[in-house]
């Protein structure tokens, strides 16, 4: 008995891994998350029980507890449980509070890693998050934090790290995260880029600047993408590929 904590990837059932397919042609349960694409459930047998514990902003939805007692209950009377979470288990998923919640009461758990949209939604709008010559590295956050955490990210350091920013979660904040990192001393017309159901047939990519964030209002789930990198789009002008091709638009907040 052993239950699987699934990343199903950023949205496309065609990026799911090997391994999670496998397990879910031969899932008993699986337990889902509200994003993730029907296409991706169905791949259970049609005899696998199904469930709903998706989180609906603004909605009465499971609490984490609450999902924690259901994978529980399941991992103690079935083979194979698919706890099925979008992108990958352990970013931003809640995952290891889940590993952490099985284990303690003996329920072996094994974790499949899954492409998570802080790397899957850039490359899907041709934005490379680390470049030769403009991006040396990458920094993801959420701008969903727990309330109770003890810990709040430090936005001015964000503002000031020079690499590539993404955001998860934050579609619903985008005022305050243009607010909070020009607060910081980024630039206003740093490139932005907004990628809304990316990889899916809905995707939608918005480009501004720090200073137009503020006015977007795109819809859930959404990838910010903030710096240099922002601007490019490789998959229709391939000579931003060029070292230095992405020199900073200007230095002028």
């Amino acid at each position: 008995m052993t239950v699987h904590l699934v990343g199903a990837g950023p949205g496309d059932p065609d990026l799911l891994t090997v391994r999670a397919v496998n397990l879910l042609r031969q899932a008993d349960v699986v337990v889902h998350d509200r994003l993730v694409d029907q296409a991706v459930i169905d791949l259970a047998p049609p005899w696998a029980e199904r469930i709903d514990v998706g989180k609906t902003p603004g909605a009465p939805s499971p609490s984490q507890h609450e999902i924690n007692a259901v994978l529980i209950d399941r991992g103690r009377r079935h083979d194979c449980v698919v706890r099925l979470k979008g992108g990958d288990p352990f970013v931003f998923g809640r995952g290891g509070e889940e590993a952490a919640a099985l284990l303690a009461c003996g329920i072996d758990t094994e974790v499949v890693p899954g492409v998570t949209s802080a790397i899957a939604a850039p490359a899907a709008a041709g934005i490379p998050v680390t470049l030769r010559g403009a991006s040396s590295g990458f920094t993801v956050v959420t701008a969903h934090q727990d309330p109770a955490a003890t810990q709040w990210l430090d936005w001015d350091a964000l503002a000031r790290a020079g690499t590539t920013l993404v955001i998860l979660m934050g579609a619903a904040r985008t005022a305050q995260i243009a607010d909070r990192l020009r607060a910081g001393g980024m630039a206003g017309n740093t490139p932005v880029a907004v990628i809304s159901a990316a990889t899916t047939r809905q995707q939608r990519i918005d480009r501004t600047d720090l200073a137009g964030l503020s006015r977007l209002k795109p819809a859930n789930p959404a990838t910010i993408v903030v710096g240099t990198v922002a601007a490019a789009d490789l998959l229709s002008v391939s000579e931003l590929s060029a070292p230095g091709a992405l020199a900073p638009i200007g230095a002028q907040p």
